[in-house]
């Protein structure tokens, strides 16, 4: 639930958390959502008297109910850190951070990465940004081991095979989109293709370029996320790409 409060009168909230008591409905979560609004999150063996709940409190003169829904996972980080990720207006799937950010984006991709099955994420970014590090972060949220399958993170990997224990479906792996594509072999490529009909969590640095240079497209990805030092700053592939396809 989350709400507008018009006059934040004394009392207030212990009003409505009394309301809550009274019709045995728990407050797991609660907190100032980007200093406008209060969000909680709630939790009831009763779906009726969630509606209840909400039909009182609209009568509340001080407040007014913006969201009475079961949370998404952008609802749960919103509570936990006090604001909303942004996201793209056109393309729901893409959410852009900021490297003042990184705690959120973490978070963001650990409760992706606990999910079952198939979930390929796109992560845009300039070099160093932070991008691979929030992707071994989220794996250590997530109790995830990851997998590098290209990276140039220490220095350039290129991996044409994995382990039994490296291919297991439970692993996050890390591809590099440009080095896979621009400065990979054909045996890395078998082993790119093997993984992305894995029903694993996959994430691809720089999808862009992945998309331009392979056999993929933006529907394969189930989210996109843009990470930028500051709001204002544009993603360029050319500054960094051009000496790589020289090479």
């Amino acid at each position: 639930m989350e709400y507008t409060i018009h006059k934040n009168r004394p009392g207030l909230l212990g009003d409505i958390a009394s309301l809550m008591g009274m019709l045995d409905i728990n407050i797991v979560t609660i907190n100032g959502v980007e200093d406008r609004t209060r969000g909680m999150l709630l939790q009831t063996d009763d779906e009726e008297k969630i509606e209840l709940m909400g039909k009182m409190l609209k009568k509340v003169n001080n407040i007014t109910i913006n969201a009475l829904r079961t949370p998404k996972l952008v609802d749960i980080l919103a509570v936990r850190h006090g604001r909303y990720i942004e996201r793209d207006s056109d393309d729901r799937k893409t959410f852009r951070f900021t490297r003042d950010e990184l705690g959120l984006l973490v978070d963001f991709l650990g409760e992706i990465f606990k999910k079952e099955g198939n979930q390929v994420v796109g992560l845009r970014g300039m070099p160093r940004v932070g991008k691979t590090e929030s992707i071994i972060a989220g794996s250590v949220c997530s109790n995830k081991r990851w997998t590098f399958v290209s990276s140039t993170l220490l220095r350039q990997t290129v991996r044409s095979q994995l382990s039994d224990d490296e291919m297991s479906p439970n692993n996050v792996f890390i591809i590099d989109g440009i080095v896979s594509t621009i400065r990979s072999n054909e045996k890395h490529y078998s082993l790119l293709r093997e993984i992305m009909a894995m029903p694993s969590t996959k994430v691809i640095e720089h999808p862009d370029i992945f998309v331009r240079e392979s056999e993929y497209d933006y529907s394969t990805f189930n989210y996109i996320i843009e990470l930028r030092n500051t709001p204002e700053e544009e993603i360029n592939y050319e500054s960094f790409t051009n000496s790589i396809e020289g090479f």
